[in-house]
């Protein structure tokens, strides 16, 4: 009965690490409302060459808010609308 508990728990746990993975697209860069330190957002707007898509990233904490950075990373899986 205890291993039963402990395998459903640690089932749960990776289900929620799994869905956290996944980076969310989005079709424009003004689509990101509130960027959090540490998230990284796909952007299929075009303006990557073939087979890459940008990644905007929050990567530091400042008085204003936190900082983007983008750059043009690999598409992985099929392209998504």
């Amino acid at each position: 009965m205890l291993f039963r508990r402990a395998a459903c728990l640690s089932l749960l746990i990776s289900a929620a690490f799994v869905t956290t993975a996944h980076a969310v697209t989005v079709g424009r860069e003004q689509d990101i409302t509130d960027l959090k330190l540490g998230q990284r957002v796909q952007v299929d707007d075009g303006t990557c060459p073939a087979g890459q898509v940008k990644e905007v990233r929050g990567t530091k904490m400042t008085d204003k808010g936190v900082v983007r950075t983008s750059a043009c990373v690999p598409r992985y899986g099929p392209k998504t609308k």
